[in-house]
């Protein structure tokens, strides 16, 4: 592994030997919710995080200051490509200079331990494998802008539930085999400047304080050399983090280091060099962003500029993965009418929910991508069915500022706001606002409805709240936090509190004031709430019918389904695999009128499809960024292939093998071991809706040859059929000779080929030595474990389409 150069180095101990104890103890804290404090003194400016991983929010957390929304992380995985999440990852980083950002909180690593972490659309994969290639390309595209990254949650934070307390026991041949070994590949290959410590403990050790596997293994076995930073708030003992191995404790001011960690030194609990140590790690990733003076920044020329919109397209119909294709449905034929159907066609979900989330200037929904690519008079619209049985917030017909007021009343400042979330963090404030003089804050405007009925309007947050609508106020009272989580605020479904019969096109005056008093005890200070919204609601039944009747008079129905951020989100996991509302049964009922029937499936992981095998296509589309729609488009109608392989299986909740989330008594137990994903659905036997690996294109591939050479495979592939396209040759590494104790096949390595017609082309994949190794629990390392394998090539875990024998 390289190592830093010796001049940024130099700067970096120059840098030190200037700074006393206090300061350098302040320099470990973060002075607001997203900074370091600046040192001018040393020539050492202010370092700006911000969460990612599909966009660069800023250190406002708003509306108002929009970004390029990407696809989310399972989409990225699914193309199968690593330098296509390069590519995203140089976006990225033009976007975070672009908003003054040093270092990007992402990638999440994390797997996909079980189908129902809620979370798991932030993460790529339940592959440890896959998960690496993805995450260290998408490290490598970031930080060849000059901006560093995150990697995250270290380790095992792969369900929601008990987040910040709950210890995962687990073996330690699964830790080192599965859920540390995309850490180790990116750490390997990509050297990331930053890692995350998770909340929750590992083996009875929580991470920030994680001794061994921070000091031991990460930066002793994996030679790290970048800074450990705290995921926020998860910072709990000064002395035990700083032993641990923790160089960053976010959010500040109020955090376990600064003037705690100085005290402990002057006590005697910490070791001054210990500090040192810290501070070196926090020097050396402002030198690398160029934030350090006399120090040369690790990027001086950053890449060329990249056009988001383009991108984030591109991303999202490479990543679409058509999973059924009966008769050839797809791609639609030239001049056929289309029925299009669904309330996500309509208002689609193209990010998923929580410190993820960002906020795009445009969104390309499936009806104003299909509508701009047919031709006029062949399409029409129907909602059908509504996912969203809870409110959300407010945005379609509203037109919002946010009046900050003092104790007097006094307006302070008037902030612009495009929906009706206000999140300000730390001191991202409205200009000429503080903490100090900010006693209200007035969401206030008006609503035009869409439709004729009784809305609802509800309040998400925690405090007192006043909701008027129309003069007349519904609610004043004080909304109490349903359980002790910091985040309640942000992620706690909102409460209806006003039902309100309007008139389409008729607008209404509207207005949410929270009075803004934190709770004791919070060390993040943050002004959180949200005026939320729910349209009337129509009868479902008829909804259904008005659907079933346009796509019995169209040539070809579109049915477009999802999740919601009640479903899938930061903050908790899933209790089934459902999709919400009517909506298996509007498939239905539109499969039954209309044989050529496509669904779309617009989630971020998996869900249930009870009625796959009664339609024509299976398109799935995860959460497809901000270019969505117009994706879609190019895919439906045949301009693009879709380009994507499931990185995870989908199957029915009752056959999956992992589905326990919920600690008992503080504990979550990996019992399954190694046993997750395809691998547990191999020893289980059972068969998935749709395998890992999974997908079709609009061309058809034979596997003609392949040929081993040392660790490199070479497979020789044919396009035999009428159009050109993509192919993920896939190769699976399977012990010749039963093992229980070892998966029937894992995934080694993958390669993606395009040819013409007709053509041929080899896919090269080199076979990683990890990859015939197990960790030894005995001798606690690793050990090649000698003998006959079989090398497996083809489409998916489930399509392996040619095996050639070898021994080491």
């Amino acid at each position: 592994m390289a190592s830093t150069p010796a001049p940024q180095e130099a700067a970096v101990e120059a840098a030190l030997a200037r700074l006393d104890l206090d300061t350098k103890t302040r320099l470990l804290a973060g002075q607001d919710a997203w900074t370091l404090p600046a040192l001018p003194a040393i020539g050492l400016g202010s370092l700006v995080m911000s969460d990612g991983p599909v966009g660069v929010r800023g250190v406002r957390w708003s509306a108002d200051d929009p970004s390029v929304a990407l696809p989310s992380p399972t989409a990225l995985a699914a193309a199968w490509d690593p330098d296509l999440a390069r590519r995203a990852g140089v976006l990225l980083a033009q976007e975070a200079r672009r908003k003054g950002v040093h270092v990007l909180l992402a990638p999440t690593v994390n797997l996909h331990r079980s189908p129902l972490g809620g979370r798991h659309f932030e993460a790529y994969s339940e592959d440890p494998y896959l998960t690496g290639r993805i995450g260290a390309a998408y490290v490598t595209g970031v930080q060849s802008g000059g901006v560093g990254t995150t990697v995250k949650h270290f380790v095992a934070n792969d369900a929601e539930t008990d987040r910040f307390t709950v210890n995962n026991v687990i073996p330690a041949r699964a830790l080192r085999e599965l859920y540390l070994a995309p850490f180790e590949a990116i750490v390997g290959s990509a050297r990331p400047w930053g890692v995350m410590t998770a909340y929750n403990s590992v083996n009875g050790t929580t991470m920030t304080e994680h001794r061994y596997l921070v000091n031991e293994v990460l930066r002793g076995e994996w030679g790290f050399d970048g800074v450990n930073v705290s995921d926020w708030t998860a910072a709990r003992d000064t002395a035990a983090a700083l032993h641990g191995g923790l160089d960053i404790a976010m959010p500040g001011p109020d955090t376990v280091y600064g003037p705690a960690l100085a005290e402990a030194v002057r006590a005697g609990r910490v070791r001054e060099a210990a500090v040192d140590d810290a501070v070196r790690n926090v020097l050396r990733l402002a030198a690398r962003v160029g934030l350090l003076d006399g120090a040369e920044p690790a990027v001086t020329e950053p890449p060329a500029d990249v056009d988001g919109a383009a991108l984030a397209r591109e991303i999202a119909r490479r990543s679409f993965v058509l999973v059924r294709n009966e008769r050839d449905t797809l791609p639609l034929r030239p001049g056929r009418t289309i029925a299009l159907t669904g309330a996500a066609a309509r208002d689609a979900r193209v990010l998923g929910g929580g410190s993820a989330t960002v906020f795009p200037a445009r969104t390309v929904s499936p009806l104003d991508g299909l509508t701009a690519a047919l031709p006029e008079g062949t399409l029409t619209y129907t909602v059908g069915a509504d996912p969203s049985t809870r409110l959300a917030v407010a945005g379609q017909g509203f037109e919002l500022r946010a009046d900050c007021r003092d104790a007097h009343g006094a307006l302070i400042a008037t902030a612009t706001t495009s929906n009706g979330r206000i999140q300000w963090l730390g001191d991202d404030l409205p200009a000429g606002v503080t903490h100090d003089a900010l006693h209200s804050v007035e969401l206030t405007g008006t609503f035009t409805p869409r439709e004729t009925g009784t809305h609802t309007f509800g309040v998400q947050g925690t405090g007192r709240f006043t909701l008027a609508v129309d003069g007349t106020t519904y609610y004043d009272d004080v909304q109490r936090p349903a359980e002790d989580d910091p985040f309640e605020a942000v992620f706690a479904a909102p409460e209806p509190r006003a039902r309100v019969a309007l008139t389409a096109g008729q607008p209404v005056p509207v207005s949410l004031t929270h009075l803004v008093d934190p709770p004791a005890g919070v060390r993040v200070k943050a002004v959180a709430f949200s005026l939320a919204h729910q349209e009337p609601g129509r009868d479902p039944d008829e909804l259904i019918v008005e659907a079933v009747r346009a796509a019995r008079a169209a040539d070809t129905a579109v049915v477009v389904v999802a999740t919601t951020e009640h479903v899938e989100s930061e903050g908790f996991d899933r209790t089934d695999l459902r999709l919400p509302g009517r909506q298996d049964d509007l498939v239905r009922a539109v499969a039954a009128a209309n044989p050529d029937t496509v669904v779309v499936v617009n989630a971020g992981s998996p869900v249930e499809l009870p009625w796959r095998d009664e339609v024509a296509a299976v398109l799935l589309t995860w959460f497809p960024g901000q270019e969505g729609g117009a994706a879609l488009a190019d895919v439906l109608t045949g301009a693009r292939e879709p380009g994507g392989r499931l990185p995870t299986t989908w199957g029915a909740l009752a056959d999956a093998p992992v589905t326990r989330v919920t600690p008992e008594n503080g504990e979550l137990r990996y019992d399954e071991g190694v046993f997750i994903g395809y691998r547990a659905w191999q020893k289980a036997g059972r068969t998935p809706a749709y395998p890992f690996g999974h997908g079709l294109g609009y061309t058809t591939w034979a596997y003609e040859s392949a040929e081993v050479h040392g660790s490199t495979v070479t497979v020789r592939v044919r396009n035999t059929g009428a159009r050109p396209g993509r192919e993920v040759v896939q190769v699976y590494l399977a012990p010749a000779a039963p093992d229980a104790e070892r998966p029937a096949r894992w995934l080694a390595g993958f390669a993606g080929v395009e040819a013409a017609p007709g053509e041929t082309a080899e896919a090269r994949v080199d076979l990683p030595r990890r990859a015939f190794e197990i960790w030894d629990e005995t001798s606690n390392s690793w050990s090649f474990v000698k003998g006959s394998y079989e090398i497996q090539a083809g489409r998916s875990i489930a399509d392996r389409r040619i095996t050639v024998p070898v021994t080491v």
